[in-house]
């Protein structure tokens, strides 16, 4: 039961960083550009490498080379399913026509798309963590950067529209919550049949989800923001942090 709480812990943390977010929007009220953007190149960088160097090559160790990659691109086509069904758009700046309402309303749809877009990475969290206890800190720590613009992205809306930072707080923090969620039900439900090669199935598949969730949504995301090379220097750090990290594990 220990690596089973651990993991529960990790997923926790990794999905409930949303409210860090809110707490950064009521103090920066309009959180810089440069900000975003950077932070979710970083993320998108840390997410990326991690994917290919560690969830990818434990698959492919487990399932070998041609069914390691199949996997993995299961794992993208997936999150194309899931983002096709419910999709979600980040919106950090205000609109000037029917903005109460708009705003409201565009907090609500982005709340309920990072929901369900947050399921499959409290499961990648878990199974990092039964897989690697150091894999799993990894992959909370990746997961938890690019959550902050998430709840960043629920909470803007929210408090400028309702100036309530109670209610603000409250949506990030449901955004969130869908990890630990889905981290529960592939504990509940998996954690007692899993083998080495359900693992590494899943594992490639997370990693497959990690690279379509980076290159689907933080990459563009972060170069919307105007400033294309600052996006490009935070996949540069995000990757080296990872290299140099996983070089110490």
């Amino acid at each position: 039961m220990e690596p089973f709480l651990f993991a529960l812990i990790l997923s926790t943390i990794a999905g409930l960083s949303t409210t860090i977010g809110s707490f950064i929007a009521f103090v920066m009220k309009e959180p810089s550009k440069k900000f975003i953007s950077l932070i979710m190149g970083f993320s998108a960088g840390v997410m990326i490498l991690i994917s290919f160097v560690e969830l990818l090559q434990q698959g492919i160790k487990t399932l070998g080379f041609l069914f390691g990659h199949i996997y993995f691109l299961i794992g993208m086509f997936l999150m194309l399913i899931i983002d096709i069904s419910i999709s979600h758009k980040y919106e950090f700046e205000d609109k000037k026509e029917n903005f109460e309402n708009k705003l409201q309303k565009t907090s609500l749809m982005v709340t309920l798309g990072i929901f369900i877009h947050n399921f499959p990475e409290g499961m990648a969290t878990f199974l990092a963590t039964i897989k690697s206890i150091d894999l799993g800190f990894i992959l909370c720590f990746a997961i938890a950067l690019h959550n902050i613009p998430e709840g960043i992205a629920v909470a803007v809306p929210i408090y400028t529209s309702t100036k309530s930072r109670k209610k603000a707080f409250f949506w990030s923090f449901i955004s969130g919550i869908s990890e630990p969620m889905g981290a529960l039900i592939v504990g509940l439900f998996l954690f007692p049949f899993i083998n080495d090669f359900i693992l590494g199935v899943m594992l490639t598949g997370v990693g497959g989800f990690m690279v379509y969730i980076s290159l689907d949504e933080l990459l563009p995301a972060s170069r919307d923001c105007g400033f294309e090379h600052l996006s490009i220097i935070g996949i540069i750090l995000g990757m080296l942090v990872m290299v140099l990290s996983l070089n110490l594990l």
